[in-house]
Protein backbone atom coordinates (compact mmCIF):
# COMPACT_ATOMS: atom_id res chain seq x y z
CA UNK A 1 0.00 0.00 0.00
CA UNK A 2 2.91 2.50 0.96
CA UNK A 3 4.85 1.90 -2.65
CA UNK A 4 1.95 2.70 -4.32
CA UNK A 5 0.96 5.70 -2.73
CA UNK A 6 4.49 6.93 -3.04
CA UNK A 7 4.09 6.04 -6.55
CA UNK A 8 0.67 7.30 -7.27
CA UNK A 9 1.82 10.93 -5.55
CA UNK A 10 5.06 10.80 -8.17
CA UNK A 11 2.95 10.04 -10.82
CA UNK A 12 0.70 13.45 -9.50
CA UNK A 13 3.87 15.18 -9.37
CA UNK A 14 4.84 14.60 -13.08
CA UNK A 15 1.19 14.90 -14.05
CA UNK A 16 1.44 18.25 -12.46
CA UNK A 17 4.96 19.00 -14.56
CA UNK A 18 3.66 18.03 -17.94
CA UNK A 19 0.71 19.92 -17.54
CA UNK A 20 2.70 23.16 -16.96
CA UNK A 21 5.13 22.63 -19.25
CA UNK A 22 3.36 23.21 -22.91
CA UNK A 23 5.06 21.68 -26.20
CA UNK A 24 3.76 24.47 -28.30
CA UNK A 25 5.27 27.81 -26.70
CA UNK A 26 4.99 30.62 -28.96
CA UNK A 27 7.73 32.53 -27.11
CA UNK A 28 11.68 32.07 -28.36
CA UNK A 29 14.63 31.75 -26.07
CA UNK A 30 17.73 32.93 -26.35
CA UNK A 31 20.74 30.50 -24.72
CA UNK A 32 23.97 32.25 -23.89
CA UNK A 33 26.88 30.59 -23.25
CA UNK A 34 28.23 32.48 -20.23
CA UNK A 35 30.34 35.39 -20.34
CA UNK A 36 28.40 37.77 -21.87
CA UNK A 37 30.13 41.42 -21.94
CA UNK A 38 27.91 44.75 -21.79
CA UNK A 39 29.21 45.77 -25.20
CA UNK A 40 27.19 42.64 -27.02
CA UNK A 41 24.98 44.64 -28.42
CA UNK A 42 23.77 42.01 -30.85
CA UNK A 43 22.74 39.46 -28.20
CA UNK A 44 21.54 42.13 -25.55
CA UNK A 45 19.14 43.94 -28.43
CA UNK A 46 17.97 40.77 -29.49
CA UNK A 47 16.61 39.73 -26.18
CA UNK A 48 14.92 43.68 -26.03
CA UNK A 49 13.53 42.67 -29.57
CA UNK A 50 11.78 39.36 -28.43
CA UNK A 51 10.64 41.11 -25.26
CA UNK A 52 9.05 43.61 -27.58
CA UNK A 53 11.05 46.16 -27.95
CA UNK A 54 11.99 49.62 -26.67
CA UNK A 55 10.46 50.02 -23.23
CA UNK A 56 9.86 46.00 -22.64
CA UNK A 57 9.64 44.65 -19.21
CA UNK A 58 12.17 41.99 -18.77
CA UNK A 59 12.16 40.07 -15.40
CA UNK A 60 15.82 39.40 -14.01
CA UNK A 61 16.35 36.29 -12.11
CA UNK A 62 19.60 36.00 -10.02
CA UNK A 63 18.58 33.10 -8.45
CA UNK A 64 21.73 31.08 -9.57
CA UNK A 65 23.94 33.17 -7.66
CA UNK A 66 26.32 33.65 -5.24
CA UNK A 67 25.73 37.78 -5.13
CA UNK A 68 22.42 37.92 -6.37
CA UNK A 69 21.86 41.46 -5.63
CA UNK A 70 25.37 42.52 -7.82
CA UNK A 71 24.62 40.40 -10.51
CA UNK A 72 20.71 41.48 -10.70
CA UNK A 73 22.03 45.28 -10.72
CA UNK A 74 24.67 44.58 -13.56
CA UNK A 75 21.86 42.82 -15.49
CA UNK A 76 19.06 45.20 -15.45
CA UNK A 77 21.09 48.03 -15.93
CA UNK A 78 22.46 46.06 -19.16
CA UNK A 79 18.85 45.38 -20.63
CA UNK A 80 18.42 48.95 -19.67
CA UNK A 81 21.36 50.59 -21.94
CA UNK A 82 19.59 48.79 -24.77
CA UNK A 83 15.89 50.01 -24.17
CA UNK A 84 14.43 47.55 -22.18
CA UNK A 85 12.59 48.26 -18.74
CA UNK A 86 14.11 45.44 -16.36
CA UNK A 87 12.97 44.58 -12.62
CA UNK A 88 14.31 42.74 -10.28
CA UNK A 89 12.62 39.28 -9.53
CA UNK A 90 13.93 38.73 -5.93
CA UNK A 91 14.07 34.89 -5.88
CA UNK A 92 17.37 34.06 -4.23
CA UNK A 93 18.59 31.06 -2.33
CA UNK A 94 21.97 33.64 -1.53
CA UNK A 95 20.18 37.18 -1.20
CA UNK A 96 20.35 38.10 2.28
CA UNK A 97 16.65 38.61 4.51
CA UNK A 98 14.49 36.29 2.00
CA UNK A 99 12.78 33.66 2.21
CA UNK A 100 13.68 31.67 -1.11
CA UNK A 101 11.08 29.43 -0.76
CA UNK A 102 8.17 32.24 0.21
CA UNK A 103 9.74 34.49 -2.65
CA UNK A 104 8.85 31.72 -5.40
CA UNK A 105 5.53 31.15 -4.33
CA UNK A 106 4.25 34.83 -4.05
CA UNK A 107 1.39 35.70 -6.10
CA UNK A 108 2.51 39.41 -6.97
CA UNK A 109 6.07 38.39 -7.91
CA UNK A 110 4.33 35.91 -10.43
CA UNK A 111 1.85 38.13 -11.45
CA UNK A 112 4.72 40.71 -12.70
CA UNK A 113 6.47 38.01 -14.57
CA UNK A 114 3.44 36.51 -16.17
CA UNK A 115 2.81 40.04 -17.59
CA UNK A 116 6.53 40.71 -18.67
CA UNK A 117 7.86 40.70 -22.31
CA UNK A 118 11.01 38.31 -21.23
CA UNK A 119 12.87 36.69 -18.32
CA UNK A 120 16.48 36.62 -17.84
CA UNK A 121 18.06 33.98 -15.65
CA UNK A 122 21.94 35.22 -14.29
CA UNK A 123 24.70 32.86 -14.04
CA UNK A 124 26.05 30.97 -10.87
CA UNK A 125 24.90 27.68 -9.50
CA UNK A 126 22.22 26.11 -11.98
CA UNK A 127 20.99 23.94 -9.43
CA UNK A 128 20.38 26.77 -7.16
CA UNK A 129 17.26 27.90 -10.22
CA UNK A 130 16.05 24.04 -10.49
CA UNK A 131 15.96 24.13 -6.21
CA UNK A 132 14.33 27.27 -5.63
CA UNK A 133 11.79 26.85 -8.55
CA UNK A 134 10.34 23.61 -7.66
CA UNK A 135 8.84 22.44 -4.96
CA UNK A 136 10.44 19.58 -2.42
CA UNK A 137 7.57 17.36 -3.77
CA UNK A 138 8.97 18.41 -7.65
CA UNK A 139 5.62 20.48 -8.57
CA UNK A 140 5.82 24.02 -10.04
CA UNK A 141 6.35 27.53 -7.74
CA UNK A 142 4.46 30.00 -9.17
CA UNK A 143 6.66 31.77 -10.56
CA UNK A 144 7.79 29.29 -12.95
CA UNK A 145 4.27 28.60 -13.58
CA UNK A 146 4.49 32.42 -14.52
CA UNK A 147 7.50 32.15 -16.43
CA UNK A 148 5.93 28.90 -18.71
CA UNK A 149 2.58 31.42 -19.19
CA UNK A 150 4.68 33.83 -20.50
CA UNK A 151 7.45 31.87 -22.34
CA UNK A 152 3.71 29.98 -23.93
CA UNK A 153 2.24 33.15 -24.61
CA UNK A 154 5.24 34.31 -26.85
CA UNK A 155 7.18 35.90 -24.53
CA UNK A 156 11.66 35.65 -24.51
CA UNK A 157 13.28 33.64 -21.94
CA UNK A 158 17.17 34.04 -22.20
CA UNK A 159 19.57 33.29 -19.68
CA UNK A 160 23.55 33.19 -19.51
CA UNK A 161 25.55 29.90 -18.25
CA UNK A 162 23.73 28.60 -15.24
CA UNK A 163 20.83 30.30 -17.07
CA UNK A 164 21.29 28.47 -19.81
CA UNK A 165 22.05 25.02 -18.50
CA UNK A 166 18.60 24.83 -17.13
CA UNK A 167 16.84 25.62 -20.36
CA UNK A 168 16.74 21.60 -21.22
CA UNK A 169 14.94 18.93 -19.46
CA UNK A 170 18.43 17.39 -18.14
CA UNK A 171 21.52 19.60 -17.40
CA UNK A 172 24.66 19.07 -15.42
CA UNK A 173 24.18 19.69 -11.71
CA UNK A 174 27.50 19.04 -9.82
CA UNK A 175 30.26 17.66 -12.27
CA UNK A 176 33.47 17.69 -11.83
CA UNK A 177 35.02 21.13 -13.24
CA UNK A 178 37.58 19.50 -15.52
CA UNK A 179 36.09 17.34 -18.76
CA UNK A 180 38.14 14.28 -18.32
CA UNK A 181 37.02 12.54 -15.20
CA UNK A 182 33.43 12.82 -17.10
CA UNK A 183 34.47 11.30 -20.02
CA UNK A 184 36.95 8.59 -18.12
CA UNK A 185 33.99 7.92 -14.77
CA UNK A 186 30.72 8.80 -16.93
CA UNK A 187 27.88 10.55 -15.24
CA UNK A 188 25.97 9.45 -12.21
CA UNK A 189 22.23 10.80 -12.27
CA UNK A 190 21.14 12.84 -10.01
CA UNK A 191 24.85 13.98 -8.70
CA UNK A 192 26.45 15.03 -11.88
CA UNK A 193 23.34 15.57 -14.27
CA UNK A 194 19.91 16.27 -12.71
CA UNK A 195 16.47 17.63 -13.97
CA UNK A 196 16.54 21.35 -16.04
CA UNK A 197 13.19 23.22 -16.69
CA UNK A 198 13.28 21.53 -20.03
CA UNK A 199 12.67 24.73 -21.85
CA UNK A 200 13.71 23.42 -25.01
CA UNK A 201 12.37 20.37 -25.10
CA UNK A 202 12.61 17.09 -23.86
CA UNK A 203 14.93 15.95 -27.16
CA UNK A 204 17.85 18.61 -26.96
CA UNK A 205 21.06 18.80 -24.56
CA UNK A 206 22.09 22.09 -23.71
CA UNK A 207 25.92 23.07 -22.39
CA UNK A 208 27.54 26.58 -22.08
CA UNK A 209 31.04 27.90 -21.99
CA UNK A 210 31.65 24.99 -24.64
CA UNK A 211 34.68 26.25 -27.20
CA UNK A 212 36.45 27.70 -23.98
CA UNK A 213 36.56 25.20 -21.72
CA UNK A 214 36.30 22.19 -24.48
CA UNK A 215 32.98 20.69 -22.55
CA UNK A 216 31.85 18.47 -26.08
CA UNK A 217 33.86 15.88 -24.55
CA UNK A 218 32.04 15.98 -21.24
CA UNK A 219 28.09 16.41 -23.20
CA UNK A 220 28.78 12.86 -24.79
CA UNK A 221 28.82 10.50 -21.89
CA UNK A 222 25.71 12.21 -20.68
CA UNK A 223 23.78 12.32 -23.53
CA UNK A 224 24.39 8.83 -23.50
CA UNK A 225 23.71 8.14 -20.08
CA UNK A 226 20.17 10.23 -20.82
CA UNK A 227 19.24 8.77 -24.38
CA UNK A 228 19.60 12.23 -25.91
CA UNK A 229 20.53 12.49 -29.73
CA UNK A 230 20.91 16.20 -30.07
CA UNK A 231 23.01 18.17 -28.16
CA UNK A 232 23.52 21.97 -28.70
CA UNK A 233 26.47 23.70 -26.89
CA UNK A 234 26.97 27.71 -26.89
CA UNK A 235 30.63 28.85 -26.58
CA UNK A 236 31.02 32.06 -24.07
CA UNK A 237 29.84 35.91 -25.30
CA UNK A 238 27.46 34.12 -27.82
CA UNK A 239 23.71 33.14 -27.54
CA UNK A 240 21.88 30.80 -29.85
CA UNK A 241 18.65 32.34 -30.55
CA UNK A 242 15.66 29.33 -30.71
CA UNK A 243 12.48 30.42 -32.49
CA UNK A 244 8.78 28.88 -31.76
CA UNK A 245 9.48 26.90 -35.14
CA UNK A 246 12.34 24.91 -33.85
CA UNK A 247 14.98 27.29 -35.58
CA UNK A 248 18.04 28.42 -33.90
CA UNK A 249 20.28 31.27 -35.14
CA UNK A 250 23.29 31.79 -33.52
CA UNK A 251 24.68 35.39 -33.08
CA UNK A 252 27.44 37.11 -31.15
CA UNK A 253 30.89 36.57 -30.48
CA UNK A 254 32.02 32.60 -31.55
CA UNK A 255 29.65 29.89 -32.35
CA UNK A 256 28.01 27.14 -31.18
CA UNK A 257 28.15 23.26 -31.61
CA UNK A 258 25.46 20.55 -32.10
CA UNK A 259 26.57 17.01 -31.95
CA UNK A 260 24.09 14.51 -33.70
CA UNK A 261 24.11 10.92 -32.65
CA UNK A 262 21.27 9.59 -33.86
CA UNK A 263 23.32 7.08 -36.01
CA UNK A 264 25.79 6.77 -33.62
CA UNK A 265 26.99 3.33 -31.45
CA UNK A 266 29.17 2.69 -28.57
CA UNK A 267 30.40 -0.95 -27.98
CA UNK A 268 29.24 -1.60 -24.23
CA UNK A 269 31.64 -4.69 -24.27
CA UNK A 270 34.84 -2.48 -24.18
CA UNK A 271 36.15 -0.70 -21.56
CA UNK A 272 35.93 2.93 -21.68
CA UNK A 273 33.97 5.36 -23.49
CA UNK A 274 33.88 4.58 -26.72
CA UNK A 275 31.48 6.16 -29.87
CA UNK A 276 31.50 5.74 -33.67
CA UNK A 277 29.74 7.59 -36.73
CA UNK A 278 28.82 10.39 -34.84
CA UNK A 279 28.56 14.32 -36.21
CA UNK A 280 29.42 16.73 -34.88
CA UNK A 281 28.65 20.63 -36.68
CA UNK A 282 30.21 23.71 -35.95
CA UNK A 283 28.02 26.72 -36.22
CA UNK A 284 29.27 30.50 -37.07
CA UNK A 285 27.71 33.45 -35.93
CA UNK A 286 25.07 34.19 -38.38
CA UNK A 287 24.12 30.18 -38.98
CA UNK A 288 21.03 28.29 -38.31
CA UNK A 289 19.58 24.86 -37.89
CA UNK A 290 16.41 23.73 -37.50
CA UNK A 291 16.09 21.59 -34.63
CA UNK A 292 13.04 19.54 -36.08
CA UNK A 293 14.59 18.59 -39.49
CA UNK A 294 18.06 18.84 -38.47
CA UNK A 295 18.52 21.06 -41.30
CA UNK A 296 21.32 23.81 -41.78
CA UNK A 297 21.50 27.47 -43.33
CA UNK A 298 24.85 28.96 -43.44
CA UNK A 299 24.83 33.04 -42.88
CA UNK A 300 25.10 35.67 -44.97
CA UNK A 301 28.25 35.51 -47.59
CA UNK A 302 29.07 32.04 -47.07
CA UNK A 303 29.94 30.20 -49.86
CA UNK A 304 31.02 26.52 -50.35
CA UNK A 305 35.00 25.95 -49.33
CA UNK A 306 37.07 25.70 -52.88
CA UNK A 307 39.42 22.57 -52.54
CA UNK A 308 41.39 24.17 -55.40
CA UNK A 309 42.96 26.78 -52.76
CA UNK A 310 43.30 25.06 -49.22
CA UNK A 311 46.08 25.98 -47.34
CA UNK A 312 46.82 22.73 -45.13
CA UNK A 313 48.73 20.17 -46.16
CA UNK A 314 50.06 18.26 -43.59
CA UNK A 315 48.31 15.75 -40.90
CA UNK A 316 46.13 17.62 -38.42
CA UNK A 317 47.11 16.22 -34.74
CA UNK A 318 46.01 18.04 -31.81
CA UNK A 319 47.55 17.01 -28.34
CA UNK A 320 44.84 18.74 -26.66
CA UNK A 321 41.30 18.42 -28.54
CA UNK A 322 39.71 19.74 -24.92
CA UNK A 323 41.85 23.03 -25.29
CA UNK A 324 40.50 26.41 -25.25
CA UNK A 325 38.51 26.54 -29.07
CA UNK A 326 41.36 23.40 -30.04
CA UNK A 327 37.82 21.06 -31.42
CA UNK A 328 36.81 24.36 -33.69
CA UNK A 329 40.42 24.96 -35.01
CA UNK A 330 40.82 21.67 -35.71
CA UNK A 331 37.92 21.33 -37.20
CA UNK A 332 38.56 24.81 -39.59
CA UNK A 333 42.56 23.02 -40.53
CA UNK A 334 40.00 20.16 -41.92
CA UNK A 335 37.52 21.52 -44.04
CA UNK A 336 40.66 24.28 -45.24
CA UNK A 337 42.90 21.00 -45.95
CA UNK A 338 43.27 18.36 -48.66
CA UNK A 339 42.48 15.27 -46.03
CA UNK A 340 40.13 13.71 -45.24
CA UNK A 341 40.77 13.15 -41.66
CA UNK A 342 42.19 15.16 -38.21
CA UNK A 343 42.71 13.46 -34.98
CA UNK A 344 43.20 14.73 -31.91
CA UNK A 345 43.56 13.55 -28.15
CA UNK A 346 42.91 14.04 -24.64
CA UNK A 347 44.69 13.09 -21.51
CA UNK A 348 45.71 14.35 -18.14
CA UNK A 349 48.65 14.92 -15.95
CA UNK A 350 50.96 12.56 -14.86
CA UNK A 351 49.80 13.42 -11.00
CA UNK A 352 45.90 12.62 -11.77
CA UNK A 353 44.28 9.69 -11.23
CA UNK A 354 44.64 7.19 -14.02
CA UNK A 355 46.95 9.05 -15.85
CA UNK A 356 47.28 6.42 -18.40
CA UNK A 357 44.14 6.03 -19.61
CA UNK A 358 42.88 8.85 -22.13
CA UNK A 359 41.22 9.14 -25.78
CA UNK A 360 41.43 9.49 -29.46
CA UNK A 361 39.02 11.79 -31.40
CA UNK A 362 39.49 10.88 -34.84
CA UNK A 363 37.16 13.91 -37.26
CA UNK A 364 36.70 12.68 -40.86
CA UNK A 365 35.08 14.66 -43.56
CA UNK A 366 32.03 12.51 -45.22
CA UNK A 367 29.47 12.00 -48.08
CA UNK A 368 27.13 14.54 -45.77
CA UNK A 369 29.31 17.14 -45.09
CA UNK A 370 29.20 20.60 -45.66
CA UNK A 371 31.82 23.72 -45.80
CA UNK A 372 31.27 27.37 -46.23
CA UNK A 373 33.49 30.07 -45.60
CA UNK A 374 33.59 33.97 -45.70
CA UNK A 375 37.29 35.10 -47.50
CA UNK A 376 36.57 38.73 -46.20
CA UNK A 377 36.31 37.65 -42.49
CA UNK A 378 38.16 33.83 -42.95
CA UNK A 379 34.75 32.59 -41.19
CA UNK A 380 34.03 28.76 -41.30
CA UNK A 381 30.77 26.98 -41.12
CA UNK A 382 31.36 22.76 -41.11
CA UNK A 383 28.42 20.74 -40.57
CA UNK A 384 28.14 17.24 -40.40
CA UNK A 385 31.93 15.74 -39.50
CA UNK A 386 31.81 12.20 -38.75
CA UNK A 387 33.43 11.87 -34.93
CA UNK A 388 34.89 8.76 -33.34
CA UNK A 389 36.04 8.56 -30.00
CA UNK A 390 37.96 5.41 -28.60
CA UNK A 391 39.77 4.77 -25.29
CA UNK A 392 43.68 5.16 -25.50
CA UNK A 393 46.52 4.43 -23.39
CA UNK A 394 48.84 7.37 -22.66
CA UNK A 395 52.63 6.03 -22.14
CA UNK A 396 54.00 6.78 -18.70
CA UNK A 397 56.48 8.91 -18.64
CA UNK A 398 54.81 10.89 -21.44
CA UNK A 399 58.30 12.77 -22.11
CA UNK A 400 61.86 12.73 -20.17
CA UNK A 401 64.05 15.52 -20.38
CA UNK A 402 67.20 15.57 -22.81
Amino acid sequence: MLKRLCFALALAGVSAWAAAAPSDPKGSLVIIGGGLRVNNAEVWEKIVTLAGGKGARIAVLPTAAQTPAKEAQLTVDALNRYGARAFVVPVAPMLAGTDVRKAADDPALADAIRKAGGAFFTGGDQARITGSLRRANGSNTAVLDALWALYRRGGVIAGTSAGAAIMSSTMFNDPPLDVMPVLKNGVVDGKDVAPGLGFIGDDVFVDQHLLARGRFGRMLPAMLAKGYTLGLGIDENTAAVVGPARDVTVIGYRGALVLDLAGATTDKSKPGFNLANARISYLDSGDRVNLATRTYTPGPDKEPVDRQYVEHRAPIFYTDILGNTAVADLLEKLVDSDLQRAVGVAFEGPDSQFPERGFEFTFTRVPDTAEYVTNREDAYSIYRIRMDVRPVRIRQPFYTAD
